[in-house]
Order: C-alpha cells, then structure tokens, then sequence
C-alpha cells in the first residue's frame, strides 16, 4: 500500500462501495420511508452476491501485492523465517484486507445458510464493525513514522474509519435509521477520496510541500522535511485539504441525495394523488421491482 498505485486503487474501491451503498440507501428510503432498514450489503438482480464477492476479490489481490508481488523476493520474510522491520507495514496492510474477506465471505454464509431473521443481518454488521475496528486498530497503531507528513495523513483518515465504525454498530440498534446508514455510506466514500489524495500528494513530487522532499528509506518511499517549520507547515496544509474536502464532500452527497430523492420520491406522492400519470408509476414500478422484492425476501425491507 506505501505507494501511489498501492492507495489509489483502494482507494477507487472504498469511493465506489460507499457511492454504491449510498444509492442503494437513499433509492430504498425514498421509494419505501415507513418501512426502510439499513443493510450492511445489497444484492443485485443479476448475480446476488456481486457486491461482496468483489470485495473478497480485491481484498485478495491486495493481500498478494502486500506480501508476494511487493517484496523484491516476492515473499515477505527474512531468511530465517523473522518478519523484517521493513516488512511489518506490509503484514499490517494485509491484515486489514484479511478482515474485509472474513466480513464478506460470512455476510455470504450468513445469507444463504443463516436463519432468515434480523440477527443474522446484525450479525453481518457486526462482523462490518469488526473490520472497520481492525482497520482502525492497525492504522492507530501503524509501524510507520506517526509525526511525519504519512502520519499525519492516517491519523485524519482514523476520524472517517471511526465514523464507519461507530455508524455501523449504531445500525445494528437502529436499524430503521436512513441517517446512520447515509453517514455510513459518506464516511466510506470519503475513506476512498482521502486514500486516493493520499497516494497523489504523498509519491507525487510536484506536490511534496515546500522546505520537504520525497526520499527512499528501506525500500520505502517516505516524505521527509528538513526543519520543524516545514513539517509543521506541511501538516497544516494537509489539515486544510481535509477541511476542504469535507465541505466538497457534504456538498457533492447532500446534492446527490436531494436528486435521487426527487427523482423517486415524486413517484411515491403520485401513488397517492387522485392526478397521478398511470404510466409514470407503471414505469417506476417495473424499473425497481426487481430492486426492492431483493431487499424484502431477505428482510432488509419490510411491507409497507
């Protein structure tokens, strides 16, 4: 993950699922408000469980780059069998990615074998929180340098894990909360954005800040500042960009709500008004049929 590639294709992952699961959230809450629950994951018509295994997918090949496509030897440990002190970021990586491949390959197991009840749905957030508490727990405690520029940078993207973390385990006693499962689906969108900034301002030199300088250390390429003045400086703007990005983000997704939301709910309305357009709801019913009778065989809808 220590380079440009290495968190700007997580990064692309994370973005996509939270805009996929804010979507799928906002579509479901405008089309059913008095019956809507939060999912942990959502099936599609096609080929139902899609959504996680192409988690359990990328989480895999992340844990092969992490420890045999990586390493120069292509194999993480030392010659008698020690995990190298250049290595351990690499384990701590995969180790998250291992977490994400548990949530999913249960979440799978839990739905197709599990009794068909809301604990195994709660299950399956927990075993959510389970993984954004790993992810969580590796990047607090992360073996790279926590007072340079990186550090720095880990240390704003812990905030947006700890809101999925917290929001998933909300969830799970409320359930019926569009709210929790909107901010779920932010902060997982937002972990993409800041993953993929992260590799472009990090290994890209034009973009080292000033008095800084972008150098190789075992095997690694970390930015290095020569003076307390520059990595305070360095820091604040990083500080700034997440700031900003906060704002860009809000704007982007309260915009993106208010579209979907007008554009299902008005459907819902005319279900209800003595001058509705048959064919209007017709199409809208035929369009997310397929969607919402998913959500309700499993229980991630009720009837309304």
């Amino acid at each position: 993950m220590g380079s440009l590639v290495g968190h700007v294709l997580p990064g692309l992952a994370f973005f996509v699922l939270g805009l996929w699961h804010l979507f799928k959230h906002i579509k479901l809450f405008s089309l059913h408000p008095n019956s809507y629950l939060s999912s942990p994951w959502f099936p599609t018509s096609r080929l139902r469980y899609l959504e996680l295994l192409l988690i359990i997918i990328g989480s895999s090949i992340s844990v092969s780059a992490e420890l045999f496509i990586g390493p120069a030897k292509h194999q993480p440990f030392d010659q008698d069998g020690t995990i190298p002190s250049y290595h351990l970021r690499n384990f701590e990586h995969s180790s998250i990615s291992m977490s994400f491949i548990v949530y999913a390959a249960f979440a799978i197991v839990l739905d197709k074998f599990g009794p068909k009840a809301h604990f195994s749905l709660n299950l399956t957030q927990l075993l959510a929180a389970m993984a954004f508490g790993q992810q969580l727990l590796l990047f607090y405690l992360h073996s790279t340098d926590h007072q340079g520029i990186e550090g720095h940078y880990h240390f704003l993207l812990q905030v947006l894990v700890i809101v999925s973390l917290f929001t998933t385990l909300i969830g799970i006693g409320l359930p019926g909360s569009f709210l929790v499962g909107f901010v779920r689906s932010v902060s997982i969108l937002f972990q993409g954005v800041w993953f993929m900034v992260m590799g472009f301002m990090i290994w890209t030199p034009e973009f080292t800040p000033k008095g800084c300088q972008l150098r190789s250390e075992d095997g690694h390429r970390v930015v290095r500042c020569g003076s307390e003045d520059a990595l305070s400086r360095a820091k604040s703007l990083i500080t700034l960009l997440f700031s900003w990005l906060v704002i860009a983000v809000t704007i982007c997704t309260v915009t993106f709500y208010l579209a979907l939301a007008q554009s299902y709910g008005k459907y819902v309305e005319y279900t209800y008004s003595a001058v509705a357009n048959p064919k209007e709801v017709e199409v809208l019913q035929e369009n997310s049929r397929s969607d919402v009778e998913l959500q309700r065989k499993d229980g991630f809808i009720g009837d309304d």
